[in-house]
Protein backbone atom coordinates (compact mmCIF):
# COMPACT_ATOMS: atom_id res chain seq x y z
CA UNK A 1 0.00 0.00 0.00
CA UNK A 2 1.39 3.38 -1.04
CA UNK A 3 -0.07 6.85 -0.63
CA UNK A 4 0.83 10.51 -0.84
CA UNK A 5 -0.34 13.51 1.14
CA UNK A 6 -3.85 14.49 0.01
CA UNK A 7 -4.97 10.96 -0.91
CA UNK A 8 -7.99 9.46 0.83
CA UNK A 9 -7.91 6.44 3.12
CA UNK A 10 -11.18 4.49 3.07
CA UNK A 11 -11.79 1.99 5.87
CA UNK A 12 -14.66 -0.24 4.79
CA UNK A 13 -17.37 -1.17 7.29
CA UNK A 14 -16.80 -4.59 8.84
CA UNK A 15 -20.43 -5.53 9.44
CA UNK A 16 -23.62 -5.11 7.47
CA UNK A 17 -25.01 -1.61 7.90
CA UNK A 18 -21.76 -0.04 9.10
CA UNK A 19 -20.70 2.77 6.80
CA UNK A 20 -17.21 3.33 5.46
CA UNK A 21 -14.91 5.78 7.24
CA UNK A 22 -13.15 8.23 4.94
CA UNK A 23 -10.06 10.20 5.96
CA UNK A 24 -7.60 12.49 4.22
CA UNK A 25 -3.95 11.54 4.50
CA UNK A 26 -2.21 14.58 5.97
CA UNK A 27 1.23 12.99 6.52
CA UNK A 28 3.01 9.90 5.21
CA UNK A 29 5.27 8.65 7.99
CA UNK A 30 6.73 5.57 6.26
CA UNK A 31 9.35 5.28 3.55
CA UNK A 32 8.32 5.81 -0.09
CA UNK A 33 4.61 6.24 0.65
CA UNK A 34 4.18 3.26 2.97
CA UNK A 35 2.30 3.27 6.30
CA UNK A 36 1.92 4.54 8.92
CA UNK A 37 -0.15 7.54 7.92
CA UNK A 38 -1.46 10.52 9.88
CA UNK A 39 -5.07 10.97 8.76
CA UNK A 40 -7.88 13.46 9.36
CA UNK A 41 -11.42 12.08 9.40
CA UNK A 42 -14.49 13.97 8.18
CA UNK A 43 -15.36 15.03 11.74
CA UNK A 44 -11.91 16.65 12.22
CA UNK A 45 -10.48 13.84 14.37
CA UNK A 46 -6.83 13.01 13.57
CA UNK A 47 -5.10 9.68 14.10
CA UNK A 48 -2.02 7.69 13.11
CA UNK A 49 -2.87 4.39 11.47
CA UNK A 50 -1.43 1.46 9.57
CA UNK A 51 -4.33 0.35 7.35
CA UNK A 52 -5.37 -3.28 7.25
CA UNK A 53 -6.89 -5.42 4.47
CA UNK A 54 -10.30 -3.76 4.93
CA UNK A 55 -8.88 -0.42 3.70
CA UNK A 56 -8.05 1.16 0.36
CA UNK A 57 -6.24 4.26 -0.85
CA UNK A 58 -8.03 6.56 -3.27
CA UNK A 59 -5.41 8.65 -5.02
CA UNK A 60 -6.18 12.31 -5.61
CA UNK A 61 -6.36 13.45 -9.18
CA UNK A 62 -3.44 15.54 -10.31
CA UNK A 63 -4.50 18.88 -11.80
CA UNK A 64 -2.38 20.03 -14.77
Amino acid sequence: MRATKGDQLVQHGRVVGERDKVAEIVEVMGDEGTPPYRVRFEDGHEAVCSPGPDSEIRHREIQL
